[in-house]
């Protein structure tokens, strides 16, 4: 079989692989968790987002042909040069080094592919950075080693959400080191603001359903945001290394309508105390005489006369 035929022979084998593996991936994807991990899948979680479901699209239908290709045509170089150069089929090496016009084409066209990439990557980068008017504010905190939630707009003061015991998150039905004890509540098809800091070291707030990790910084506040447009619960986790229980800071989403959240915010907003009533005079002990009755008129007594001698 000559170089064409062994070229020909390996194109239809990766091109068969290439099938293969996406009529499994599309198999699978019916299958996939949405909002968390599955065993087994190849690809990314399922969007929940507009700019995950962005990204998504940058890495499949740009990123991954691209390194396709350059895979396979460095696969098929070494290949092809190690069939037709070695010392069995090329006993007299050439004697020359250097290809002008190969040179100017293996400069430029890695020159090129980048270019393309930094186009549509930079648009990507851009459309995150541009944020939508919002329409909550959330606080997020990372400590060592849970998260601190506040909801500045509906005067909701910091709670902390700590990992689900693996008992209770077998119980409940969740997954464990994913599902957390108070959990984050938006509503859905809104803009979220996230403020995202640290208070002791650097932690990384990460949801990778909607697209987003931002790290917490202590003494800093960074700024995220994302548009959930399905309900349901959405995990995360810490994205840093940030101590020996790093692996025990799950982030917890849940997307909700907007009735269910008023619903939430009125359970979670701070209650007023009631005023406490006057306190009354304690009753004086039993045999204790009565006090005088003050004078009716307040005018003072005149004075009496000196007696004559």
């Amino acid at each position: 079989m000559g170089i064409r035929g062994l070229a020909a022979s390996a194109a239809k084998w990766a091109l068969g692989v290439g099938v293969a593996f996406s009529l499994a991936g599309h198999a699978l994807a019916a299958e996939l968790k949405v909002g968390q991990p599955t065993d087994g899948a190849i690809g990314m979680q399922p969007a929940a987002s507009i700019m995950r479901a962005e990204s998504i699209k940058f890495h499949n239908y740009l990123l991954m042909p691209i390194i396709t290709a350059i895979s396979l045509f460095v696969l098929g170089l070494l290949i092809w040069i190690v069939l037709r150069y070695n010392k069995r089929a090329n006993p007299v090496p050439a004697k020359w080094s250097h290809n002008t016009p190969i040179e100017i084409v293996w400069t430029l066209l890695p020159v090129l592919i980048l270019a393309t990439i930094a186009i549509f990557s930079f648009r990507l980068l851009f459309a995150y950075h541009d944020m939508p008017k919002p329409d909550l504010t959330v606080k997020v905190t990372g400590y060592q080693w849970y998260w601190g939630y506040e909801y500045p707009d509906q005067k909701i003061p910091e709670f902390i959400s700590n990992i689900l015991p693996e008992d209770k998150a077998k119980a409940k039905g969740v997954p464990y080191r994913l599902a957390a004890t108070e959990p984050l509540v938006v509503p859905v098809n809104q803009v979220v603001r996230v403020w995202v800091t640290g208070a002791d070291v650097i932690h990384a707030f990460a949801v990778p359903a909607f697209g987003i990790i931002t790290d917490a910084v202590p003494g800093r506040v960074n700024e995220t945001w994302f548009k959930a447009e399905k309900t349901g619960t959405f995990y995360g986790q810490c994205r840093e290394l940030c101590g020996v229980d790093h692996a025990f800071m799950p982030i917890e989403v849940h997307v909700v309508s907007q009735a269910d959240f008023d619903a939430w915010v009125a359970s979670k907003a701070p209650k007023a105390a009631p005023l406490a009533a006057p306190a009354a005079a304690p009753a004086p002990p039993a045999g204790t005489p009565a006090p005088a009755a003050a004078p009716t008129s307040s005018a003072a007594p005149a004075p009496k006369a000196p007696a004559k001698p």
